[in-house]
């Protein structure tokens, strides 16, 4: 197996790259904040928060694809993650989002995972996403909902418990 460098995309604000190691810091304080990661599992042991940063990287060398860090163009600075999430047990690759504090109710989340759906579509291949979002995540549920994705079940996540599986439009619908 080789290893998956993630390519850099961008859109008008924003840089989507692989995860550096000064990208850390943000996304364990995200994962240690139970009530900004409530809807995307949180942690409370920073040793753990580190290691679901490291799974990233590996997630990325696995599958060719997982999650970009959002980089905002103004500041530098780590805005939030978005990309291909498709670990063991998930039902099918899921397109979503994190925004860090500071960052929220400036459109980030969707030009973000807007932009990598496009990637997912037009260089990986893939001709259907979902978005999983936990019941009561009602920002995620609008996000997904804008992006044109719709509900299509709840299943039982093996890691977050009971999910809401949003489909979105394939590549043909958003030509």
């Amino acid at each position: 197996m080789t290893l998956t460098n993630a390519p850099i995309l961008e859109t008008e604000r924003l840089i989507l790259r692989g995860p550096q190691k000064p990208d850390a810091e943000a996304m364990i304080a995200f994962l240690l904040d139970p009530v900004r990661s409530k809807g995307f599992g949180g942690e409370t042991k920073r040793a753990d928060a580190w290691r679901w940063f490291t799974l990233n990287v590996g997630h990325w060398h696995w599958h060719g694809y997982g999650y970009f860090t959002i980089q905002d163009k103004a500041t530098g600075k780590p805005a939030g993650i978005s990309g291909i999430w498709n670990p063991e047990g998930w039902p099918e690759p899921e397109v979503g989002w994190v925004v860090f504090d500071g960052f929220e109710g400036k459109g980030i989340a969707y030009e973000a995972a807007t932009r990598v759906r496009q990637w997912s579509y037009e260089e990986l291949g893939f001709t259907t996403l979902t978005s999983n979002i936990v019941p009561g995540n009602t920002r995620s549920i609008r996000l997904a909902e804008r992006m044109g994705a719709t509900y299509e079940r709840t299943y039982e996540n093996p890691t977050m418990g009971e999910d809401m599986l949003y489909r979105h439009p394939g590549p043909e619908a958003l030509a």
